[in-house]
């Protein structure tokens, strides 16, 4: 029996597919790890690739927008538009034999499949260029995802209920396109009929042409009557030329595609102007968003998403403005958060002693008991979401160093770069962003080693010194789930301290009250002892967060002020532009800047793809 063969043009596009769609799922596996509730995916950690994800699963996305318009193309210009259509002898094929039902079924998975594709595709784009991206989008980039791989399992299901092994093997057979057969032109079969009839020795049976005729390459008669025996119009051969190499046509504008999406990702490029304005004009930090200078400012906005909380969707609008008075930057940070959360691991005390609320601490990955946060990030690098170069996803990301005790990625550059990071914390930082950066990864300490406390990669403060601490030690231990802590410092008026807290509710969902505090400081408290703590009733909660003097040092560079209304937290900031600082870069034209917010969150932030480059007027 003859092997089974299929056009070689079908093979190399099939293939090129599957090799993209291959990348491109398990590259988009390892990015949804960091997504809340998808641990699960860790289980084939294996599988998935440790290095240049991001730049990978882009690059995949490329090839497959080149690839899926190469192959509509093809099919058309090679005429195998019958192996997909649906029309009504197909249909009426899934109640006939096995066969036409098995040849119905593929052609109806085919278009399931070419819906996937162009789901993918499109959800792909509005979440990378930042075109209505949110949750909607990302969850149904996901779900599309995963309608690919079911019909990449069916598709070869059906195929081999087809055919067996042979209609497989077919994929490695190449053979030559065979010619397509003409399309039926009714008035030129007419013409040629009523042609024929008027000739003198012919008739609808047309008669065998005169041997002297044919000896002579045939008279007029034998010409119309080699027309209707062959069925081929002459005029239609003058496009057999185009007809010719259909997959040199198709790659051509598949090509000419993915090269308009690489140009159009690379002029459209998302800008934050930083205007300049006179010293006298500067804003007031203290969170107050009326000052004259930002209502005259362009804001730019952007949808960040994949982070936690933000009632179960995980994204927040953000809205940035900056000018410049020649020495200092300013910015301002709004975005959505449904809550103000201040409480940072508080202390509640029980029967047996004090007791630190946590929901993941242990581990590092605080989901419940944890105060806001928002991070500016500058970087010299464009790299689509600092992938490849200062996050590096997986649960074992630096080789010899502990695993993650998330299961999640960790921060950490190449040798000899360097990205600055600010952090504001609701209730930690009072008047500063927390200044930090980014490096190659650092040793692990003895304790990070035991997995008690999490390795951080390379993240690490600026030299200095900040103006928070816990209000409690020893540190939550994983071994221990809810062990007994000691209090450093007590409240000299328990009454006051109370007030300042304002309404307590434990849900998560349930923001506190305007003008809350949910830190001590250190002139009012004392240090703990068993005196004091006896006057202390049971059930009473007090602040986990001590604050005490000032930021000091490289870690005091940038100054803030917030304020949280109507679902929404205003972040003013301040930094000299070139602060002289090794761990700082210059607020200057092409250096790229990336936020990020938390929602009661330790570390499960929002996150947006494309880079925001700077331009200083």
């Amino acid at each position: 029996m003859k092997p089974r063969k299929t056009d070689y043009g079908t093979i190399i596009l099939h293939w090129l597919m599957v090799a993209a769609l291959g990348v491109a799922f398990f590259t988009g596996l390892r990015i949804a790890t960091e997504a809340p509730d998808r641990g699960w995916i860790n289980v084939i950690d294996f599988l998935l690739p440790q290095v240049s994800v991001w730049t990978l699963h882009m690059k995949a996305a490329i090839v497959l927008i080149g690839v899926s318009v190469a192959y509509t193309i093809y099919l058309v210009r090679a005429g195998l538009g019958r192996r997909v259509q649906v029309d009504k002898a197909r249909l009426r094929g899934l109640f006939g034999r096995r066969q036409a039902r098995l040849g119905a079924v593929s052609a109806l998975l085919t278009w399931i499949f070419f819906g996937a594709m162009v789901t993918l595709i499109i959800s792909g784009g509005m979440l990378y260029f930042g075109v209505f991206a949110g949750y909607t989008q990302l969850m149904v980039h996901w779900f599309a995802a995963w309608l690919v791989l079911a019909f990449a399992c069916l598709h070869v299901l059906i195929h081999f209920r087809i055919g067996g092994g042979a209609q497989l093997l077919r994929m490695f057979r190449p053979e030559r396109l065979p010619a397509p057969p003409p399309r039926l032109d009714p008035v030129e079969l007419l013409t040629l009929l009523a042609e024929a009839q008027d000739l003198p020795g012919t008739s609808l049976q047309l008669e065998q042409p005169r041997r002297d005729e044919r000896r002579a390459g045939g008279g007029e008669a034998h010409k119309r009557a080699k027309r209707i025996e062959t069925n081929m119009p002459i005029r239609n051969r003058r496009n057999a030329t185009l007809n010719s190499h259909p997959l040199v046509v198709a790659v051509a504008i598949a090509i000419t595609a993915a090269s308009a999406v690489i140009a159009t990702d690379w002029l459209s490029v998302d800008g934050l102007k930083i205007h300049r304005i006179a010293s006298d004009d500067a804003p007031v930090l203290d969170g107050d968003t009326s000052d004259p200078v930002w209502r005259s400012a362009r804001p730019f906005s952007l949808t960040t998403t994949q982070g936690g909380n933000f009632d179960d969707r995980g994204e927040s609008r953000v809205e940035i403005r900056a000018v410049h008075d020649g020495t200092w930057a300013y910015f301002l940070f709004t975005w959505e958060d449904p809550t103000r959360s201040l409480k940072q691991l508080p202390l509640i005390k029980k029967v047996d002693g004090w007791h630190v609320l946590h929901d993941g601490y242990e581990r590092g990955d605080e989901v419940t008991f944890n105060e806001d946060k928002f991070a500016v990030l500058l970087t010299t690098s464009n790299v689509d979401l600092a992938g490849d170069r200062t996050f590096h996803a997986g649960p074992h990301p630096v080789a010899n160093a502990p695993s993650t005790m998330t299961g999640r990625g960790l921060h950490f550059t190449p040798p000899g770069m360097l990205v600055d990071v600010w952090q504001w914390k609701a209730t930690s930082t009072t008047g500063w962003m927390d200044d930090s950066h980014f490096g190659p990864p650092l040793e692990p300490t003895p304790m990070q080693v035991r997995n008690v406390v999490p390795y951080k990669g390379g993240f690490s403060p600026d030299p200095g010194s900040a103006n928070y601490s816990e209000n409690f030690t020893p540190r939550v231990d994983a071994a221990v789930p809810d062990p007994i802590v000691t209090p450093r410092r007590l409240p000299k008026d328990l009454t006051a301290t109370l007030n300042a807290m304002g309404q307590i509710a434990l849900d998560p969902d349930v923001g506190e009250s305007d003008g809350a505090r949910w830190f001590m400081s250190e002139a009012e408290t004392t240090p703990y002892t068993e005196q004091v703590d006896r006057l202390i009733p049971t059930g009473t909660m007090l602040p986990g967060v001590i604050v005490s003097g000032e930021f000091t040092g490289d870690r005091a560079d940038v100054r803030c002020a917030a304020r949280w209304a109507s679902g929404h937290w205003a972040l003013e900031v301040a930094r000299r532009l070139d602060t002289g600082n090794k761990y700082d870069l210059p607020i200057r034209t092409g250096i790229f800047m990336r936020v990020a917010a938390f929602d009661h969150s330790q570390i499960r932030h929002t996150r947006h793809i494309r880079p925001i480059r700077l331009e200083v007027e």
